[in-house]
């Protein structure tokens, strides 16, 4: 069924957007289309703060930046308005949005319900929606979006701290269940106890497996092993323990390339794979799961007016383990 949009009777909208890649975030009034047929429009509640965002605003990722830029991509919002063909949410419905916020509907991809890999995928922010408009992510106040593209938050769900499993979340529990690192018994090693990794343990530990946390920091076995329940703790920095085999998958983007060294690959019979982020069957998987097993993110909620600040000490690591930004309370 098609959505019919519109141009008339757009949404007028409020939130911060970087002017520059200086990165700096400011209150900026916008236009969202208009509510189609087959969209919702929601009353964001709050939004988790990724460092994709910062890398967004500050225009480091070597792709075109549009500016005013309004970053975040980990919405959850209350169901507002609703197009007259929409089947999944009723007005008051609670409803989250990741990533993406469109996709052609009929390649391969989007087929097998991999719509984040879609070639004509629709980022939530710095992209081209449907109608050619400008897409906004969740600094904001309010946001429309076609409903097949939003999922259903489990009632029960505390909402700040479910914010991050729409990206944190769906970045680890997507390649878990791809490449089938989810069956009880096994063995996973997470690297880096960050934004991701601390809800890689919980999501792991959920589906009962034998977890071993690696990082840089010995300050942080204590907090990976007694309180989130890791099993092991490895420094990444010994050798003699990381003599591994299995598979590396990769779920972070990194600004320099990584350097590739073939041979111990080659030798070792090792494989490097790459995911990002999932679906939107896995994501309304993924949050069921989320719900049935008590899994949130560990976070800071902050006002709009910190979001500048919390860029800074997110570029030094200095969060336990993701901001999320009380939007509906804080956005003036």
């Amino acid at each position: 069924m098609a959505n019919t949009l519109s141009n008339e009777n757009e949404v007028p909208a409020f939130g911060w957007a970087a002017r520059d890649s200086s990165g700096i975030l400011s209150p900026f009034h916008f236009s969202r289309r208009a509510n189609g047929d087959l969209d919702i429009t929601m009353k964001i509640l709050y939004c988790g703060i990724c460092h994709g965002d910062v890398h967004f605003a500050k225009n480091e990722i070597g792709r075109h930046i549009e500016y005013p830029m309004v970053p975040g991509h980990e919405i959850v919002g209350e169901v507002i308005k609703i197009g007259k063909n929409v089947k999944k949410f009723k007005i008051g419905d609670i409803a989250g949005i990741g990533p993406i916020c469109g996709s052609c509907g009929t390649c391969s991809h989007c087929s097998k319900s991999w719509e984040n890999s879609c070639p004509k995928r629709i980022l939530t922010y710095n992209g081209h929606d449907y109608d050619g408009s400008t897409t906004y992510g969740g600094y904001s106040n309010k946001i429309v979006v076609n409903e097949n593209y939003a999922i259903i938050i489990p009632k029960g769900l505390p909402l700040e701290s479910a914010a991050p499993l729409l990206c944190a979340g769906l970045t680890v529990y997507s390649p878990m269940i791809h490449h089938g690192l989810c069956q009880s018994g096994q063995h996973l090693g997470i690297v880096g106890l960050g934004g991701l990794g601390h809800v890689a343990v919980k999501f792991a530990k959920a589906f009962n497996m034998k977890v071993t946390v690696i990082s840089t920091s010995p300050g942080k076995k204590k907090e990976a092993l007694e309180r989130l329940g890791a099993d092991s703790f490895l420094l990444i920095n010994d050798e003699q323990q990381l003599q591994l085999y299995g598979k590396l998958i990769l779920v972070g983007a990194s600004i320099t390339p990584p350097v590739l060294p073939y041979m111990p690959l080659m030798l070792g019979r090792k494989i490097i794979a790459g995911s990002a982020a999932g679906g939107m069957k896995e994501s309304q998987d993924m949050i069921n799961f989320a719900a049935k097993h008590n899994i949130t993110a560990d976070i800071e909620v902050i006002s709009m007016d910190y979001v500048n600040t919390a860029f800074e000490r997110l570029e030094k690591n200095d969060v336990k383990y993701r901001f999320v930004i009380d939007v509906a309370n804080t956005l003036n």
